[in-house]
């Protein structure tokens, strides 16, 4: 009879707590204010969802209130204590004041909740710095970093780079340096004062030469004649992926599996030193021998040292990372270590490096 009553007890709280296992959320807020965004440069906001309950959370569905705005959102499970966001882009495609809605549909509720953007869309902006922070003196740009990511063989990625000429004479832009995996197209040929124009930059996959990182520097001209220097570069960064399309059921079953100790490295405070170092260990927990095709990085800040390439299943490596403080100011991209392999699973990973510096008081002065 003990034993009876222990048994329903057990399954009683297994039941409640079966029931009460429900996901709950927090939105970090309701409202994004986008503030004056120029015409026809698409607007962008964020909203970070948090699960606040005890189960995973799913967004299953948002609708936005207009065709204007395009939306994206974690489509994976967000687990208990974890966050997942939401990215609104606002085409700009009319001047003046908008609000826009976003019905929000998740696995917490029947019951949506709602999202709102707002802002104004103008012609003309009376400070360029925040839309347009890299300052190359007669014109201004959106960015000089530019980076195609999961490029697959075959694959014609654009990207747009937004220019706006600060002077009150036409300017004509010019890219100079283009190597032949690139092909540029200005809209408009020729910006008059004060106008916003974009570049448009298309990747011909077909013409790179190696898998992994290809970067290349490219110089956009600011007068005729101008000369190429670090001022007018603009970093451009192309990932190519391996082709597993011709791998069959057998050979997926029989790969290597990939497992970092650490997605990420956090160096911490980078100090006096002139640089620092941390280990990664690389595992192969899979069947068969996993190749580290390529190991590269994003910047000369960054350097590496491998163990092994070749890992034979079951066996480990350790992936030592160090980064140089002198290189770090003038890097224009974030310090990072690119693996290429022959897991079909994770034939590309990026392990970004956290470092935190000083600055010097000499280079205050």
């Amino acid at each position: 009879m003990i034993l009876r009553r222990i048994y329903m007890w057990g399954a009683a709280c297994l039941v409640a707590g079966t029931l009460w296992a429900q996901p709950d959320l927090k939105v970090d807020r309701d409202v994004a204010n986008m503030g004056e965004i120029m015409f026809q440069m698409p607007g962008k906001a964020e909203f970070q969802i948090e699960n606040t309950g005890t189960s995973d959370l799913l967004i299953t569905d948002i609708n936005p209130s207009c065709g204007c705005t395009t939306v994206d959102w974690t489509k994976t499970p967000i687990a208990p204590g974890e966050k997942g966001k939401i990215e609104v882009v606002y085409d700009a495609q009319m001047l003046g004041v908008f609000q826009k809605d976003m019905e929000v549909y998740t696995n917490a509720s029947e019951e949506p909740f709602y999202l709102h953007i707002q802002g104004r869309v103008v012609s003309k902006l009376a400070n360029y710095e925040g839309l347009f922070p890299i300052d190359l003196g007669n014109v201004r740009l959106n960015t000089n970093n530019i980076e195609f990511d999961n490029v697959n063989k075959g694959d014609r990625p654009m990207v747009e780079i937004a220019v706006v000429n600060t002077s009150r004479t036409s300017y004509v832009p010019q890219l100079m340096h283009l190597p032949p995996y690139l092909e540029a197209r200005y809209l408009p040929e020729k910006l008059s004062g004060g106008r916003i124009g974009k570049i448009q930059l298309t990747l011909d996959s077909e013409h790179l030469q190696q898998l992994g990182l290809n970067q290349t520097n490219i110089y956009l001209a600011r007068k005729v004649g101008d000369q190429i220097g670090e001022e007018n570069e603009i970093v451009v960064s192309a990932v190519l992926l391996p082709d597993f399309s011709k791998l069959t059921k057998a050979d997926l079953e029989r790969a290597p599996k990939m497992v970092l100790s650490a997605d990420s490295l956090d160096l911490g405070e980078m100090g006096r030193r002139k640089k620092k170092t941390g280990v990664i260990t690389i595992e192969n927990q899979g069947k068969s021998t996993l190749e580290i095709r390529t190991i590269q990085v994003f910047n000369r800040a960054v350097n590496v040292s491998l163990g092994d390439r070749k890992i034979e299943a079951g066996g480990k490596t350790k992936l030592k990372i160090t980064i140089q403080d002198k290189y770090l100011v003038k890097a224009k991209n974030k310090p990072r270590v690119l693996l290429i392999t022959n897991d079909p699973a994770r034939p590309k990973v990026t392990i970004p490096v956290k470092i935190r510096t000083e600055i010097k008081q000499e280079e205050k002065k």
